[in-house]
């Protein structure tokens, strides 16, 4: 699994309208081949910001698959005029060993 990590800064003022166009272009990653999921998540304390997280299968899943396909030229034209500016998207790997989740408390509801 690749993580992929978009910081993306919206101009100000389109926050509400970016927000709606991403409903709109998730529909767009949710069909490629070897997608995996996606978070958008907003800044709490700068709300111009956002971070996007996609996971894909594999780094070329993303990088020819999806940014190489007529699908990424929708989703370009959907949402990167909100951007200013255009984010640097950034992939990830896992530190073998370094991973772990919280186990549940014992006894807790």
């Amino acid at each position: 699994m690749i993580p992929e990590v978009a910081p993306l800064q919206v101009k100000a003022g389109q926050e509400s309208q970016f927000e709606l166009a991403f409903l709109q272009a998730q529909r767009i990653i949710l069909s490629m081949s070897g997608y995996l999921s996606h978070d958008l998540q907003r800044c709490i304390e700068r709300p111009r910001e956002y971070i996007l997280l996609v996971t894909w299968q594999t780094l070329d899943d993303h990088e020819v698959g999806f940014r190489q396909s007529a699908e990424y030229q929708e989703w370009k034209r959907l949402l990167h005029h909100f951007y200013e500016p255009l984010p640097v998207v950034l992939h990830y790997q896992a530190v073998r060993g370094a991973s772990l989740t919280s186990a549940p408390i014992e006894g807790a509801a």
